[in-house]
């Protein structure tokens, strides 16, 4: 259960037994609270978050059965152990088929009491173990792209209209910007019923990307000693997505645009099979200019060109920086068993301020620094790299792109704006000379725009 001791909550209405049970788990190094009946209990687990409660079943008032259904809205992860007087097994019975983890007669023997209570301990450990996998599992499948600046409203727009249809699809951005989780965005509000399957390209050595993607018979060359599906197999009836696709030697585009162009390919030793799958392809690579160095084949180029998204700069959507922020902050401390932390309003303004060259996977990498070297409650700029640390904040403003239109520059500037004045919608008012009234009208039409959460950056 960590370093923090498992806590127990003992409840009893006779105090001679409370005591005797305290002194008993004491010494077995637990955290004990008591309670002398049901709704007392009832009010420690509103408070505390409890592990085991170990109850007596006949108490006035609210019986242990009565407690425990109340637990299962209460305090749901609590693991029950019921004490019961000698001949109530059918009541002890009663009590495990409403969500008891199990029970011990009295008179209580100290040996069996503390066995049965570590045990139901370490059911709740797994219970708790087996749920968090299953987050991080889900968040591996379907992390979340936060945020609900302009830049990133468009290209998922643009990705949200692609995704039912059959198109390929070229994603485009800077490295870290989060090319793959908008291609799972896209697979994800497809029609398709098979997997994603990706493949990062420069990740693999030339030599093996033709076996990985369009796999090998047995014995095809030094090594395969066994028949391999391919990930273009694998896809079949849903999402191949390549990314880094200008590190395609010029031998595996050919074979690429066949797949493309008729729909079959051979397997290393094997005969022609037909494919099926959608291909999301991604690049930091400006490939129009492969294309005219001769890097690239200008026929696949045009293959894979059908819809292009591209994902933006994090300094081209910084009021989306505050949320990522947070989101990672939440995210870390959890991963390190630590409380969520917050960021003073400077550290946040040089965030803001800083260009991210690395865009959401650095600020993703500086957040998570951060949470693993705080010792306090809030990061103040001390806990931020120096780079970032010495970004010039500019009162939380900062330039535009030539073509931004009017109403994006205004949405900023307000948002900026209530950021310096902490939320407070009449100085910001002043400070802008426009009415307060305004500020909340142009809030307000944003609402109509849900944020958008789709994936995270890895």
């Amino acid at each position: 259960m960590n370093s923090t001791p498992a806590r127990l909550l003992i409840v009893d209405d006779e105090k001679a037994n409370l005591e005797s049970l305290r002194r008993i788990f004491d010494r077995e190094g637990l955290s004990i609270f008591t309670a002398s009946d049901g709704q007392s209990a009832l009010q420690v687990c509103r408070e505390h978050r409890i592990h085991v409660v170990l109850t007596d079943m006949m108490m006035p008032g609210m019986s242990g059965i009565d407690l425990i259904r109340a637990l299962e809205t209460v305090s749901p992860d609590s693991e029950v152990v019921m004490m019961t007087a000698y001949g109530t097994i059918e009541k002890a019975v009663e009590a495990m088929r409403v969500g008891a983890y199990d029970f011990v007669e009295k008179p209580l023997k100290r040996i069996h009491i503390v066995k049965t209570v570590k045990k139901a301990l370490e059911r709740q450990n797994l219970v708790q173990e087996n749920r968090t996998l299953k987050r991080e599992l889900s968040a591996l499948r379907k992390r979340s792209i936060i945020g609900s600046s302009a830049a990133l409203r468009r290209a998922l727009d643009t990705a949200e209209q692609a995704a039912p249809s059959s198109a390929t699809v070229l994603v485009l951005g800077d490295s870290g910007t989060g090319k793959e989780l908008l291609a799972r965005f896209i697979h994800e509000r497809s029609r398709l019923d098979g997997a994603f399957v990706g493949v990062n390209l420069a990740a693999l050595p030339e030599t093996i990307i033709e076996s990985e993607l369009f796999g090998h018979e047995k014995g095809a060359f030094t090594g395969a000693v066994a028949r391999r599906d391919g990930r273009i197999a694998q896809a079949h009836g849903g999402t191949l997505f390549l990314d880094e696709i200008g590190e395609l030697s010029p031998a595996v585009q050919v074979k690429l645009l066949r797949v493309l162009q008729e729909g079959e390919y051979e397997p290393l030793g094997g005969t022609t099979r037909r494919a099926s799958f959608r291909l999301i392809a991604a690049t930091n690579r400006d490939l129009r200019a492969a294309v005219d160095a001769g890097d690239f084949r200008e026929d696949l180029y045009y293959r894979l060109d059908v819809i292009s998204v591209t994902c933006p700069r994090l300094m081209a959507r910084r009021d989306d920086i505050p949320l990522l922020a947070e989101h990672f902050l939440s995210v870390y401390a959890q991963k390190n068993a630590k409380p969520v932390p917050t960021l003073t309003k400077e550290a946040l303004d040089r965030m803001v301020a800083y260009e991210w060259p690395g865009n959401v996977r650095q600020l993703e990498n500086v957040i998570e620094r951060a949470v693993v070297l705080s010792r306090d409650s809030q990061i103040d700029v001390d806990g931020l790299p120096d780079a970032i640390a010495l970004a010039e904040p500019a009162g939380a403003l900062v330039g535009f792109d030539v073509g931004t239109p009017l109403a994006e520059i205004e949405r900023r500037v307000i948002h900026a704006t209530l950021r310096h004045t902490d939320g407070d919608k009449q100085l910001a008012a002043q400070l802008l000379g426009i009415s307060a009234r305004t500020i909340y009208r142009k809030l307000d039409a944003e609402r109509g725009d849900e944020p958008l959460v789709a994936e995270t950056p890895a």
